[in-house]
């Protein structure tokens, strides 16, 4: 299973990706166009241009990791359209259904923002 966490982001590349690319390779498209580091731990989502075949690059803590998918009949949602070039994020549910091939029709916030926790300040107690 991909990133059981709601700390897990997901980052979709902005432009159809060349998925003879490995690990070196997605790892550099990450770095340069999304300015992102591929060792967060975060998802990374590829597609090719006929939307055929998907590729998720993700950090497990030991290693990288690529999953692929190839779908027999249909297309995956074209994600660099939805915000014209620019960087699409996505939850894990919504990671989810794209790799289900579902269709993209709107996207409602239903989840609260993601959680930062910062340092705890350590007080006296009673």
């Amino acid at each position: 299973m991909i990133g059981s966490t709601r700390n897990v982001a997901v980052w979709a590349y902005p432009a159809p990706a060349d998925l003879r690319n490995g690990y070196d390779g997605l790892a550099a498209l990450v770095t340069a166009t999304l300015r992102r580091d591929p060792l967060s731990g975060d998802c990374y989502v590829f597609t090719n241009r006929p939307r055929t075949r998907a590729k998720v690059l993700v950090w497990d803590g030991t290693g990288l990791c690529i999953d692929q998918k190839r779908l027999e009949r249909g297309r995956f949602a074209c994600l660099w359209e939805r915000e014209r070039g620019g960087i699409v994020t996505l939850t894990m549910s919504e990671l989810a259904l794209f790799l289900e091939g579902a269709t993209v029709l709107a996207r409602l916030p239903l989840s609260p923002a993601r959680v930062t926790l910062g340092p705890v300040a350590r007080g006296r107690g009673p």
